[in-house]
């Protein structure tokens, strides 16, 4: 994908205003819609899955052009004010600190048993790299720190709707369309460090909830092992629940919080991705 050479011109001379901030965006998705298209056709004219994948594309450009219908959403500053601040060891925020390490080692051992597929690399490199980011944003909550633990997590969004894609609609697909999805996933947190608007990030966060039940639901898996995503999807719910309830089960005996647990049963979630890619196996077409 290139961008024009006005569009260029634009983006290096951008105010800090955040209406010519979503012009450019609003440029950027169109020239990627019809760039995206294009190769879409040209890659897939030949193969039966041609249709499902312009669909496919159509419908996240679609979702994307969207967001401009929503007003902006700015990051509400009591997020960062946890129930759990204790200070052990000389570490502030303690627990919620040290619950990053489990994407640590997850990360690290995905990157060691799987290296031939770039959207997999990408995931367990994303996956390690929000343990860092995470655990660098709690010891001192802040916008400017929430941007590096937003940034990997952003990134491995967009790698598991790609594998996703790869693994019920079409590889060469997914695989093309690994990188134009993170792009969006970086531009998403640049965008919010630029305007303080959060409606691409929570594109990036949520429309991969959405659209993988859809693709589950509507294509016959390619290899075993589904349960795991399911099981991985129903910790990260039950992961963003602990979140939202973050001081009232601080409250029980002050032992964990909300988000010290969101953190581990995420990360759990995260072992039963481990696990799909660890066990799975190319299923037969009947």
């Amino acid at each position: 994908m290139r961008l024009t050479t006005e569009m260029f011109l634009d983006f290096c001379s951008f105010s800090t205003n955040g209406s010519s901030i979503w012009g450019l965006a609003i440029s950027f998705i169109a020239d990627f819609n019809s760039r995206l298209c294009y190769r879409a056709r040209m890659t897939f004219s030949s193969t039966k899955n041609s249709r499902r994948v312009l669909i496919l594309v159509i419908v996240m450009v679609a979702s994307l052009v969207g967001l401009l219908l929503l007003p902006p959403i700015t990051q509400d500053q009591s997020y960062h004010e946890f129930a759990d601040q204790r200070t052990f060891f000389g570490t502030p925020n303690f627990w919620n600190v040290v619950s990053n390490f489990p994407f640590i080692a997850i990360g690290a051992v995905g990157l060691w048993q799987f290296r031939r597929n770039p959207a997999t690399d990408v995931l367990f490199l994303g996956i390690l790299l929000t343990g860092f980011g995470s655990a660098y944003y709690h010891l001192d909550p802040n916008d400017r720190t929430l941007f590096w633990d937003r940034l990997p997590m952003a990134i491995s969004f967009m790698a598991i709707l790609a594998i996703a894609i790869e693994e019920r609609v079409d590889a060469r697909a997914g695989a093309i369309l690994l990188w134009p999805l993170i792009a969006v996933g970086i531009f998403s947190l640049l965008l919010w460090r630029w305007t303080g608007d959060l409606r691409l990030y929570g594109w990036v966060q949520f429309f991969p909830c959405l659209a993988l039940p859809l693709l589950f639901l509507l294509f016959p898996p390619k290899y075993s092992g589904t349960s795991y995503w399911l099981i991985a999807a129903a910790l990260y719910a039950l992961a963003k629940v602990f979140e939202f309830y973050d001081s009232a089960i601080y409250s029980f005996g002050s032992i964990l919080s909300g988000h010290t647990l969101k953190h581990i049963v995420a990360a759990t979630a995260c072992v039963a991705v481990l696990r799909h890619f660890q066990k799975r196996q190319p299923v037969m077409p009947k």
